[in-house]
């Protein structure tokens, strides 16, 4: 897989882009309560790049969950670029998510109902871009899927949803994304494509990455690790690998 290319190191002036507050979470049923997550605390600086790796079952995609307001903590508290996340109600939520965040799905989460055009559009229109055709159109011709625009996702190879889903998530020039597993669904060759061109976008515009993935080797090529252990953070750990520069 192709190394990052070198970019500028994160700010420490300026205001975490993502501070995670001491968050817990359990669920409690007929059999007891559950802790899924315990105490977790970071931030995260403009444009740094963050895998959240960790056994199944350790708390990592609710830990991703809550990060992007989908998922309630029982305790603590998330803020996205100095918005608390749960401090508003649910329908500002969803308009502070559609302005700050792009999302990339294991299972890709295309709407069948409408094509790579449009699904990659509506994002846009949730946000009352005029141009919502022009930009989706340049961001998939940017994915290399120019030929694939009128295509719906059931005659879309997964490896052609997946960069559909990028270029969905991209358009917007989202501050934070947020991956689960992006490769999972996909065979080797076809993930690794996929994340060449992942980390590629990010370069391009400068977005802080949030990849939760049980791959070390993708893991790797983020500047930071986080270890989650049975609902807590068991590692914090920096690499060699570079932050993306701003977008020009």
């Amino acid at each position: 897989m192709t190394e990052p290319t070198p970019g500028h190191t994160p700010d420490a002036s300026r205001s975490p882009i993502v501070a995670v507050e001491h968050v817990f979470k359990s669920v409690t049923d007929s059999t007891g309560t559950l802790d899924i997550l315990r105490d977790i605390h970071f931030s995260l600086a403009p444009r740094e790049t963050v895998a959240i790796v960790g056994a199944s079952g350790s708390g990592k995609s609710t830990l991703l969950s809550i990060i992007a307001g989908l998922d309630t903590p029982t305790r603590g508290t998330v803020h996205l670029d100095g918005e608390d996340m749960f401090a508003v109600d649910e329908d500002q939520r969803a308009a502070l998510r559609a302005r700050k965040i792009g999302f990339v799905f294991q299972s890709f989460q295309l709407l069948g109902n409408l094509t790579a055009l449009e699904n990659v559009m509506l994002p846009l229109e949730l946000v009352g871009r005029k141009d919502a055709r022009r930009a989706a159109t340049e961001m998939l011709t940017r994915v290399g899927l120019a030929e694939r625009l009128g295509h719906y996702p059931k005659v879309l190879s997964g490896g052609e949803q997946q960069r559909v889903a990028l270029a969905r998530a991209f358009v917007v020039h989202p501050a934070v994304l947020l991956a689960d597993e992006p490769t999972g669904s996909l065979d080797f060759a076809t993930g690794e494509r996929v994340m060449e061109l992942m980390f590629e976008l990010n370069r391009e515009q400068g977005t802080t990455l949030v990849l939760v993935t049980h791959d070390r080797a993708i893991a790797a090529l983020c500047q930071r690790r986080l270890t989650v252990d049975a609902g807590r953070i068991a590692a914090d750990e920096r690499g060699d690998a570079p932050v993306p520069a701003p977008a020009a």
